[in-house]
């Protein structure tokens, strides 16, 4: 039987505990729950207690002398991070976009003439299980090493019955070969695949009809989502598309007003989405819609900046009420990062988030954004030991020291899996 786990006297303890059920919004997005002189009880992968150092002496009086012990004098431990909407599983590279987008190129021109999604499709289709399966443990080791311990993970790189099912299938295989915790979404409405270019409705219709009945009957995924947008789906084919998850009994999620405002986040909360993304040109009333039904909106900086883009306001919207979370956006065309810790910097220089709140944002919101709160997210009894100790005092120092990876350990269930 695995000895139990202390780490004590850590120098600022960020729990994220706190009275409210939900998603933290405005002030509550700063409480992070901080003990001083801090400590952990970590037994059989979940943890027991969590106090000060002094308490769990007193608590485990009898236990200490059978028991693997971590000094964090002079560290900052938080829970594991976690990223609430990546598309990591897909295969090749396209760094060559990189290149025309700094010669003038935009994203949605890429996409026009064939490259973007639709380059990443072709690959995707073309790679086996096997091949998708090994390239994308390389990305989860750097998820990992990053402190990042739970993710999402979106098909949408198949656009067809048989490849989106593939990339379903991965992240179910992947879930048993590597300690990160994947969250599936289906994802067919990630574009318009090129064979259905002028018939868009009929391949709408395809997703409804013949790809969400087998999504369900082989339980793939968890959530749907979609990419309502200019010249992808319009809020008509977006809001059937996430109506028919609903009825297979998917979660919805939406890409909206990523590149132009179509009303997104109003549908978003018109279906009571759990959460929109990007939100780069959302309008204050589409933030106040996303406040009142309490859909989080989760931003993306990252894709942002790779784009080139103003950043969502991510001040306003915390301001306005609405639950923030952050996410690395992980894919190949817009955001080839695997730094979370990165996206928590830009979360403070590019969408004016205080470091309390990019840190919120990026454990206990995100785990909302999820549905993963009961089990992460936050440093509590019960709940999975999933823990970073990270080489620097305090949360303000984290985001002060930006573009470095201060990852010291990453425990993943009470188990060491990064030791930097």
């Amino acid at each position: 039987m695995k000895r139990p786990l202390w780490i004590k006297h850590i120098n600022q303890l960020a729990t994220l505990k706190s009275s409210q059920l939900g998603p933290r919004t405005k002030a509550s997005m700063s409480d992070l729950g901080i003990i001083k002189d801090g400590s952990i009880w970590i037994e059989d992968g979940l943890i027991q207690a969590v106090g000060t150092t002094d308490e769990l002496k007193q608590l485990y009086r009898n236990n200490q002398h059978n028991v693997d012990i971590i000094d964090a004098t002079d560290h900052l431990v938080t829970p594991g991070l976690v990223d609430p909407h990546t598309h990591v599983v897909y295969g090749g590279s396209r760094e060559k976009e990189f290149e025309l987008r700094l010669n003038g190129a935009s994203y949605m021109d890429i996409m026009s003439a064939g490259g973007g999604i639709h380059a990443t499709t072709k690959m995707t289709r073309e790679a086996t299980e096997e091949d998708l399966i090994e390239q994308t443990i390389k990305r989860l080791d750097s998820f990992l090493e990053h402190g990042v311990t739970t993710i999402e993970a979106k098909s949408g790189y198949g656009l067809n019955l048989e490849t989106e099912r593939k990339q379903l299938n991965v992240i179910k295989k992947l879930q048993q070969l590597h300690p990160i915790d994947l969250v599936p979404t289906f994802m067919g409405a990630h574009a318009v695949p090129a064979e259905y270019k002028g018939k868009e409705d009929h391949y709408a219709n395809l997703l409804i009809n013949e790809m969400l009945p087998i999504i369900e009957n082989e339980n793939l995924a968890e959530f749907i989502d979609v990419f309502c947008e200019k010249d992808v789906f319009t809020v008509e084919q977006s809001k059937n598309i996430l109506e028919a998850g609903k009825r297979f009994n998917l979660i919805p999620k939406i890409h909206a007003d990523e590149i132009v405002c179509l009303g997104g986040a109003e549908l978003a909360a018109e279906v009571e989405a759990i959460s929109a993304e990007h939100l780069l040109k959302t309008t204050e009333q589409g933030m106040k819609a996303l406040a009142i039904t309490g859909t989080i909106g989760c931003l993306l900086p990252a894709t942002a900046l790779y784009l080139r883009e103003e950043a969502a306001n991510g001040r306003k919207m915390i301001d306005e009420g609405v639950a923030v979370a952050i996410s690395t956006d992980c894919n190949p065309g817009s955001s080839p990062t695997t730094s979370m810790p990165l996206v928590m910097n830009l979360a403070c220089l590019t969408m004016k988030l205080t470091p309390a709140e990019a840190l919120t944002a990026a454990t206990y919101n995100a785990a909302c954004a999820i549905k993963r709160e009961h089990m992460v997210g936050s440093i509590e009894k019960g709940k999975q030991a999933d823990i970073v100790l990270w080489n620097v005092k305090n949360y303000q120092e984290l985001q002060y020291r930006f573009g470095v990876n201060h990852v010291k350990t990453v425990w993943k269930k009470g188990i060491k899996v990064v030791n930097r």
